[in-house]
């Protein structure tokens, strides 16, 4: 399986609902406070907190276990229809019901789990959302038994709609091609911070120094 190319159009940032910030024009970056009070330059949407503190600490840092390339492959998939700032404030119940996203005890869920979810006021409770995390778990462990890990088989992706046609492929749900564009960003595969944005330069500096 080839790299892919990304296009050069692209949306950067979580995606964004009537409840989202707004989404930033290309170069544009908005000044808020910063660690020990500075001010520094970030993309747009981390106007207000968690999104703020999301951005500066984890957006875009390049994740390799499974089970936080899991993670977010649900949280990303959870947030169809809804704000990202909604997402990671259930992220805490996310991680309580779903066994702390480890994919081999998810992919164990049965009608019984599934029915404790969808009682589940922490979490979205969406039934095809919700079995859809579910069977996500059990197709990613044929990814990795196919791979290795599901790291190095998502990895090898730089295209959202590459990635997207794949995982359908292989029995995914909630993976279309706008999904995958924000899971590659949240999980580091590409670095869509806007130019300008503190973090862009750190992660290109990280990625230079062996961080990946």
């Amino acid at each position: 399986m080839g790299r892919q190319i990304a296009p050069a159009t692209r949306r950067r940032g979580p995606p964004r609902d009537e409840g989202s910030p707004r989404r930033p024009r290309r170069g544009e970056t908005a000044r808020k406070e910063g660690f020990g009070g500075a001010s520094r330059p970030r993309c747009a949407w981390a106007e207000r907190e968690p999104l703020r503190s999301y951005h500066d600490k984890e957006w875009g840092v390049p994740k390799h276990r499974d089970r936080d390339l899991f993670e977010f492959l649900v949280l990303e998939g959870a947030q169809a229809g809804l704000s990202w700032e909604t997402i990671l404030r259930k992220r805490a119940a996310y991680r309580k019901a779903f066994a702390r996203f480890d994919p081999a005890k998810v992919a164990r869920f049965g009608a019984r789990e599934v029915t404790r979810l969808l009682r589940d006021e922490g979490i979205v409770r969406n039934r095809a959302k919700v079995r859809s995390a579910v069977a996500n778990a059990r197709a990613l462990l044929r990814v990795r038994d196919e791979f290795g890990t599901f790291d190095r088989y998502v990895w090898g992706f730089a295209d959202q709609v590459a990635l997207s046609k794949d995982l359908r492929r292989r029995g995914f749900g909630f993976v279309g091609p706008t999904i995958c564009e924000s899971f590659m960003q949240a999980v580091g595969i590409r670095n869509d911070h806007e130019r300008g944005c503190f973090r862009r330069a750190e992660l290109r500096t990280s990625a230079r120094d062996g961080g990946r």
